[in-house]
């Protein structure tokens, strides 16, 4: 019963467990509080040890790289669920200080680094290495390359990396590589072991955003060559409180043959002094999939009446009199204003898309599967799968608010004789 606390695979996760088969690199992908550092740990562990605590394990050489040498000594070694934690009394291995270095009874080493100073990793050799939060590291491709030509000892020397998602290279380029495995988890997987109050706080405060997508759910989020939004644009765009607003309008982009998605969202604006003065505020998205031409027309007035619409803008490239007929089936009476694409989905994104780059755009949270739309459209195009039906949706609210009213507003007014 002693050792059963120490018996990790009894306890571990599913992401925490190394997957079979001949890889160099696992990496651990999860959201905060995954367990990430645990496996990490487990893992040097599994590495080092024998069936005995003087006997030899796989690995005798390792090192362990975190972005700084504080962090691999209070996180990796010493923290709650690092080696030292992990590890029963009779295979707790001597910190020794100085020489900044983990030693186990059975003569096998761990040598901590810094990501700081890549050059360190010139001239030690290794048969392993536990690397900590590369997505973090300043000097991520040095420190990344380095590492890999000191991994040259034994017959097959592998990598642990334990990370929280981040849009870097160092990490895009180790998950593309054909040796590379990966195991993924959000932070829930573990709740286990978390506080509840810390879960609820999180969630409330984080839930539907792409800091929470990236931070809590663990996702790569990649922003795609050439594109018209990027997720340091969203991110910048996210606000808590919406101010009073002077008008609000739906976007429609209908689904007439039923089998796509049909982009419902809602946006409001703040449009006092001149057309340059004037903010949106993207309300919700409220698309459907999978609905009839009626279900999409009573899901569109569902969304008119939740945010108050002063006016519903649909699409009739598609469908042409069918949209307004089965609209003003459901509401004879809705303020509706047709619109027909003369230019391509790219083309008309782009005066949209410049409003976001001049700050002119914010959205509340929740908006997680609209901006993942956004961030796949490029001036090439939409590379998402299927339509973008959801930023189709979006581009004509905002045109309606924003671009038409502006260029109307700047009209010269006739003179009067």
């Amino acid at each position: 019963m002693c050792a059963l606390p120490y018996l990790f695979e009894f306890w571990a996760l599913d992401h925490q467990l190394p997957p079979g088969g001949d890889w160099r690199s696992w990496v651990v992908m999860g959201g905060r509080g995954a367990g990430k550092t645990r496996a990490g740990a487990e893992w040097v562990r599994s590495r080092v040890e024998g069936p005995k605590p003087t006997d030899a394990g796989p690995c005798r050489r390792l090192a362990l790289v975190g972005e700084t040498f504080d962090q691999v000594r209070d996180v990796m070694i010493f923290g709650d669920s690092g080696i030292m934690a992990c590890s029963p009394p009779d295979r707790k291995p001597d910190w020794k200080a100085g020489e900044r270095k983990l030693v186990w009874h059975n003569g096998a080493e761990a040598q901590a680094f810094s990501a700081h100073d890549p050059e360190g990793l010139r001239g030690p050799q290794f048969d392993g290495a536990w690397v900590d939060e590369l997505a973090k590291w300043k000097k991520g491709e040095e420190t990344w390359d380095m590492l890999q030509f000191a991994l040259r000892l034994g017959a097959d020397p592998r990598v642990c990396v334990t990370t929280t998602p981040r849009n870097v290279a160092v990490l895009k380029r180790l998950l593309e590589t054909p040796s590379t495995v990966v195991t993924h988890a959000p932070t829930e997987a573990n709740r286990a072991n978390l506080a509840a109050s810390f879960l609820e706080e999180v969630r409330a405060r984080y839930a539907g955003t792409r800091l929470g997508r990236q931070e809590l759910d663990g996702v790569l989020l990649a922003d795609v060559e050439g594109a018209l939004w990027t997720g340091a644009m969203l991110d910048a765009a996210l606000v808590e409180e919406v101010p009073e607003l002077t008008r609000i309008v739906v976007g429609l982009d209908p689904s007439v043959g039923g089998s796509d998605a049909c982009g419902i969202v809602a946006v409001g604006a703040v449009m006092e002094g001149p057309p340059q003065d004037w903010r949106a505020y993207v309300l919700g998205d409220c698309t459907v999939e999978g609905v009839s031409p009626s279900g999409w027309a009573r899901a569109a007035l569902r969304a008119m009446e939740r945010f108050a619409g002063d006016r519903l803008v649909a699409e009739v490239n598609q469908g042409g009199k069918l949209v307004n007929e089965v609209l003003r089936q459901v509401d004879p009476l809705v303020p509706l204003k047709t619109v027909h694409a003369a230019q391509g989905k790219a083309a008309r994104a782009e005066p949209v898309a410049a409003l976001y780059e001049q700050g002119r755009v914010r959205h509340v949270a929740g908006l997680e599967r609209l901006e993942e739309q956004m961030t796949q459209m490029t001036v090439r195009g939409f590379e998402g799968r299927g339509s973008p039906d959801r930023v189709d949706a979006l581009v004509w609210a905002l045109f309606e608010l924003m671009i038409v009213p502006a260029a109307q507003w700047q009209q010269p007014r006739a003179r009067v004789l």
